[in-house]
């Protein structure tokens, strides 16, 4: 993990460009105060143990990089919120907008917006599907189900049925990770039979699927979690439930492997209650946002190529997205101290 100065630094090792200068420099852009203008940032929401954790470290890399960011909206998983929330982010004066929109098909229009009056945007987590964007800040997500698939794949002997409780399939995010599962699992492990649950990133839909699918199948010994965030409690919930929270070493534990990363995984994982996670980096999502925010409003620009933070920008239709790492975390690792679930007091 990087913190305070280490951002500081080339952001790029492909060529950073101030724009319109027509030269090329390190782009030392978290030096310096103001950062060109006021950050406007819009939470996506606050019923997330991830987005929690995300929302926790939003201040604190602000203080670090010295972004002038305004106080934070919350659209609550509800799109109509954040086309709200943005649209009086800027009238109070916002030069850069971050946020996260959680339907990744429902914010062209503000998107277009937002490049009519020449202001930067900047997504976290989330590509939308349409719209220009600045710089997308997110994580490799066909990674994940492929990382998921294949560590469930392997603990079953390419034989069995495993659920995959979905994230909303109208977000990238729950399509590039069922997707990528499932692609995964036809091709390497056609022996396994999977069901996908869409749970629309609600912790109370995944109960009750997750439930209903075990009582019709009672001999599944896989389940992925889309989001440890919103999946984890109630996953746990209904295995205790039905008898099947035991350790590993049981014949009648059931493997599970989640997304997110955070710290009720890991303390899930040493306990044998779960066996694995993909830590999708909260605290580099927050950095990241905020440093290239200030970048933008520097009026600074990237190229794709590799970065000096183990990620690569790739270029995009409607704009740039940085790959950032996410490590698959086990028994083996859970301890690692540079795990930003490791570090959230």
């Amino acid at each position: 993990m990087m913190f305070g100065r280490a951002v500081a630094g080339a952001a790029l090792l492909a060529v950073v460009t101030a724009c319109g200068s027509g030269t090329t420099g390190s782009g030392t852009t978290a030096e310096g105060g103001g950062g060109g203008g006021k950050v406007g940032i819009d939470h996506p929401r606050a019923d997330s143990d991830f987005w929690n954790s995300y929302i926790k470290y939003v201040p604190q890399m602000a203080g670090e990089l010295k972004v002038d960011l305004m106080p934070a909206t919350n659209s609550q998983n509800d799109v109509a919120k954040l086309v709200n929330n943005v649209q009086a982010l800027i009238g109070q004066g916002a030069k850069v907008v971050v946020m996260a929109p959680q339907d990744t098909g429902a914010i062209a229009n503000t998107l277009q917006q937002l490049e009519n009056k020449k202001i930067p945007v900047v997504t976290v987590d989330t590509r939308p599907d349409k719209g220009k964007v600045y710089m997308v800040v997110r994580a490799d997500n066909r990674a994940y189900g492929t990382k998921a698939c294949e560590f469930l794949g392997e603990k079953l002997g390419g034989k069995g049925k495993v659920v995959q409780l979905q994230g909303a399939l109208s977000s990238i995010n729950g399509r590039d990770r069922s997707e990528a599962f499932l692609e995964c699992m036809q091709s390497k492990f056609p022996g396994i039979t999977v069901f996908s649950e869409p749970t629309e990133w609600e912790g109370s839909k995944a109960a009750s699927m997750l439930q209903t699918r075990l009582e019709q199948n009672p001999d599944i010994k896989g389940i992925y979690l889309h989001a440890g965030g919103v999946h984890l409690a109630p996953t746990l919930q209904v295995l205790k439930q039905k008898g099947l929270l035991v350790p590993p070493e049981d014949p009648k534990h059931v493997f599970v492997i989640s997304n997110d990363g955070i710290p009720q995984e890991f303390e899930s994982i040493r306990k044998g209650d779960i066996d694995a996670t993909v830590s999708q980096p909260a605290d580099l999502y927050a950095k990241y946002a905020l440093y290239y925010a200030k970048a933008a409003a520097e009026g600074k620009s990237f190229k794709a190529g590799p970065t000096d933070h183990g990620s690569t920008i790739i270029q995009l239709p409607n704009g740039l997205e940085d790959q950032l790492p996410a490590p698959l975390v086990t028994k083996e690792n859970v301890d690692d101290k540079s795990l930003w679930g490791n570090q959230v007091k």
